[in-house]
């Protein structure tokens, strides 16, 4: 149902660099490049888009605003979570068990924007 979805970004080359890094043990990797955004996919599903904001803003993250990546394994959430606090994330929720089968993980990235890692298994 969701094609892609954006974050609002400040220095497209340093999200670039960062999500590079993080969406690669998802799968992620560079679909469409713009001059002033950068879109990602993996396993034919949807885009995450990084943007410089259309008005010349400065991006912020919104109050509430989460985009949670699918993952295949445990053993993943945990290594992309690492990945993205090694590389300057902020935790927002270790990788663990939430209940009802969800294990997630939580950061915010170098913008603030807040993301979620996750697996469900029914």
């Amino acid at each position: 149902m969701i094609g892609y979805t954006t974050l609002g970004v400040n220095d497209l080359e340093r999200a670039r660099a960062f999500y590079d890094a993080v969406l690669a043990p998802l799968g992620g990797r560079r679909t469409l490049t713009y001059e002033r955004s950068q879109y990602y996919g993996s396993r034919g599903g949807a885009m995450l888009g990084l943007t410089l904001p259309f008005d010349r803003a400065v991006a912020t993250p919104g109050n509430g605003t989460m985009v949670a990546l699918a993952a295949a394994s445990h053993e993943e959430i945990d290594r992309t979570h690492a990945v993205a606090l090694a590389n300057g994330a902020t935790c927002e929720g270790p990788p663990g068990d939430r209940g009802d089968g969800f294990y997630g993980a939580y950061f915010r990235d170098l913008d603030g924007n807040k993301l979620c890692v996750f697996k469900i298994e029914r």
